[in-house]
């Protein structure tokens, strides 16, 4: 080899990263250590840069629809932020509004309830397996005391109630503590949003400056993909989640099911979980209608599958469409590796970074087969 200035260069630089790596693999703890240190003093930030990322989606729709009406400039991005704010804000407290009180209504009727029920779902049992005669006498084997349940888990509580002072002092410093850093994400998410042309500009400047002109596109080019990518995900599996939930409150009406908005609500917010979401939702309404009338829930799974066909065939690919442009196995692929890695967070942020990967891959497998394709000179 020639040992030129760039070859030296580059041997320097692999020399560099074996050492660098084999460091880190020596001292592994100290490193995970320090990571956790350094994510704890990134953490707010990161989660500011989320919080502007979500509200920038009706931010963006509301300052068009303002600079339609031609008013000034200097005004429409305060009003189109706090507009935003508070349309999300609104979205929460309606939520809280319907799904607290219903809860603890569900609740307080469950627990007055099961003693009568478990009786009555046995003696329905045993009409459903009249003819077997050994699931018959298991049935009836079957014995479950219900207030001796209820005096042991208030024993258990009453027990535990001793320990609840020693942990207040604790439990007072998380909740300081996590009130602190939302003020620093919101603080921050507010100044990313009321400045995000210069912050955009600054970005650009510093990577034309420290980067070639091809390295400074690319990137430019993969941040504007990402942005548009998670921005359409986003907005129609939100969308869509909030159509399901409508078509169930309305069902559940006509029927006259118990629990429809609360069963609504539910599989509204768990739909935003891509593909498990609504069957998770199906699971606890069916939990909760089971308690009032058990044919009444196996009306509900029946009318979930019709549903779900009905939305899984005409309302989502034309609400979301192909804006994510990821395979069906590799949205599979991403749901499973984003919810072993971050749980449902994962399963939301995963799905439209893969799109982007995959994108990306596609676009360079094609260019790489249309430069074989040319004929050499």
């Amino acid at each position: 080899m020639d040992l030129n200035k760039d070859n030296v260069k580059k041997i320097l630089g692999i020399i560099t990263f074996t050492l660098v790596l084999l460091a880190v693999l020596l001292n592994l703890a100290a490193v995970k250590t320090q990571l956790a240190f350094l994510w704890g003093i990134v953490f707010p930030f990161a989660l500011g840069g989320a919080i502007a990322f979500i509200l920038n989606i009706p931010m963006t729709a509301i300052e068009k629809q303002a600079r339609r009406t031609k008013m000034k400039e200097t005004i429409i991005r305060p009003i189109s932020m706090v507009l935003s704010i508070l349309f999300v804000f609104a979205i929460v407290a309606v939520v809280l509004v319907v799904v607290i009180p219903q809860l603890g209504k569900t609740v307080d009727n469950i627990s007055k309830g099961m003693a009568s029920f478990l009786p009555k779902a046995q003696v329905w049992l045993e009409g459903v397996f009249a003819d077997n005669q050994e699931i018959l006498k298991y049935i009836e084997s079957l014995e479950f005391d219900w207030n001796g349940f209820l005096s042991q888990f208030k024993d258990f509580a009453l027990s535990g109630a001793g320990n609840v002072i020693s942990y207040t002092m604790s439990a007072t410093m998380i909740v300081i503590n996590g009130v602190v850093t939302f003020f620093i994400a919101f603080t921050f998410a507010l100044y990313l949003l009321s400045q995000k042309e210069n912050l955009g500009r600054q970005c650009r400047k510093v990577m034309n400056a420290f980067l070639s002109k091809n390295a400074a596109e690319r990137i430019c080019y993969v941040c504007s993909l990402s942005h548009s990518t998670f921005s359409k995900f986003i907005t129609g599996q939100c969308l869509e989640a909030l159509i399901l939930g409508a078509m169930f409150v309305v069902s559940m009406t006509i029927f006259r099911l118990p629990y429809a908005l609360l069963v609504g609500v539910l599989i509204a917010f768990t739909a935003l979980i891509p593909m498990v979401g609504a069957f998770i939702g199906c699971g606890v309404g069916a939990f909760l209608i089971l308690m009032v009338n058990p044919m009444q829930a196996l009306i509900f799974i029946i009318m979930f599958q019709v549903l779900q066909q009905i939305e899984g065939n005409l309302i989502y690919p034309h609400v979301v469409g192909n804006s994510v442009g990821l395979p069906s196995i590799w949205v599979l692929f991403a749901v499973t590796v984003g919810g072993k890695l971050m749980g449902i967070a994962g399963m939301l942020i995963f799905i439209p970074l893969m799109s982007v990967l995959y994108t990306l891959f596609r676009e360079w497998v094609n260019k790489r087969q249309a430069m074989k394709k040319q004929p050499h000179s």
